[in-house]
């Protein structure tokens, strides 16, 4: 029975789409951190699941977590744009856009946008979107967390992940009903099945997010089962010692 995570980030924090022996669950937590812990207690069995052990409380005892994927950039450049980005935009042709070049690790660390633009112009010779910026606080708290981990932990990015689901690169964005549920075929189809409230009621995950992080955990069972491969092969590395690479 090989446990997989994936993750995305969302309005409540992060949400994770745990598949366990074909079952599939949703988290939520404020934290990387606690939503790994969650994901890591016992899972309540299956409908008619038939298990020789079980606690006291009814759930299965969990077995460790073999890959935790995340659309989130690891690895963080020094002088130019990473590889992986690169490759990724290549990868998903028209929905391109939804790759944002990671910035590099000093621009990410100045106090204010308007300071990371020009750090960051001066290090690649390319601005710095707001958007990017915004994401600092997420980009330092996976840069913190993941020194800690002791998962193999792996960066994708969902459209690279549904581009090779599909076969090919989907043009359709996930932000409309008929994108949605094309990712969401695509899934199930592939094992990760996404339908009912998932446990998420009442909480602030939309669905784009939900998607996103099935798609992250398909891509972290293919590298549990030795069929993923990354974007760059070998992967880069930067001065912060992380192998950079997206993996589908």
């Amino acid at each position: 029975m090989t446990r997989v995570l994936g993750v995305d980030a969302c309005k409540a924090g992060w949400v994770g789409v745990l598949r366990t022996d074909g079952q599939t669950t949703a988290l939520v937590a404020p934290t990387i951190a606690e939503l790994v812990k969650q994901a890591e207690q016992p899972q309540p069995p299956a409908p008619n699941a038939t298990q020789p052990l079980a606690t006291a409380a009814g759930r299965q005892p969990p077995e460790p977590i073999a890959v935790i994927a995340i659309d989130m950039p690891i690895g963080l450049p020094d002088t130019a744009p990473r590889q992986a980005d690169l490759l990724a935009r290549a990868a998903i042709g028209r929905l391109s856009s939804s790759v944002f070049t990671t910035p590099v690790r000093a621009a990410l660390q100045a106090p204010t946008h308007g300071e990371a633009v020009l750090v960051n112009r001066e290090l690649t010779g390319q601005g710095l979107s707001i958007q990017a910026y915004g994401l600092r606080a997420k980009l330092f708290e996976v840069d913190e967390w993941i020194r800690r981990a002791t998962t193999r932990v792996v960066e994708v990015h969902p459209e690279v992940s549904f581009a090779y689901l599909a076969g090919a690169p989907l043009t359709v964005r996930k932000s409309t009903w008929s994108g949605a549920e094309r990712r969401r075929a695509l899934l199930a189809d592939a094992g990760i099945q996404l339908s009912g409230d998932l446990g998420l009621a009442g909480h602030a995950v939309g669905v784009d997010d939900v998607l996103d992080a099935g798609a992250a955990a398909w891509s972290a069972l293919r590298v549990a089962e030795g069929n993923a491969i990354s974007l760059p092969n070998p992967p880069q590395t930067f001065t912060d010692g992380w192998p950079a690479a997206i993996w589908v």
